[in-house]
């Protein structure tokens, strides 16, 4: 039997013109691919206090309102991984409403991007892989894509009650 699965976190933080910030991932498994703030769930955490500390340390922006959204079984044979990835909604909080790469070496620059869209990029990358086309699209990170797979039905703004 191989290692166990790890956790990870995963952050869709809303503003109120439906948008959410995503960042394109560097150096580490999934580079290159479009993910949202993140990360290790660590011994003794909650899941709000690993949302909260991964978002600060990664755009420097302060959330509340963190509510859980979903869960995906995220195996990656390829990078020799395989997570299961808890998705939080949440809302910023603090003055500041503009994150920043507060670790470039990661995440080179996050920006706002309307949900809308980024449901639209996983639903054409899982269908574009389905039939092993190359896809043209900005490339979503695995878990984002299958939170489409695994609940085809996923609707953010349902799902996320403030």
């Amino acid at each position: 039997m191989g290692p166990s699965p790890q956790i990870g976190v995963a952050v869709i933080i809303l503003d109120s013109q439906g948008r959410v910030i995503m960042g394109q991932r560097q150096g580490s498994h999934g580079a290159g691919t479009w993910a949202l703030p993140g990360g290790h769930f660590e011994y003794g955490e909650s899941f709000d206090s690993c949302a909260k500390r991964e978002v600060v340390e990664e755009t420097g922006l302060e959330i509340g309102h963190v509510q859980l959204l979903a869960t995906t079984n995220d195996y990656m044979p390829e990078a020799g991984r395989h997570y299961v990835t808890v998705f939080v909604g949440a809302t910023i909080v603090g003055e500041s409403r503009e994150p920043i790469a507060m670790e470039p070496e990661k995440c080179a620059m996050w920006q706002w991007i309307q949900w809308s869209e980024v449901a639209k990029w996983a639903r054409d990358q899982a269908e574009a892989e389905k039939v092993s086309e190359p896809w043209e699209g900005k490339y979503l990170f695995l878990p984002i894509v299958n939170l489409f797979r695994q609940f085809s039905d996923f609707d953010l703004i349902a799902a996320y009650r403030l």
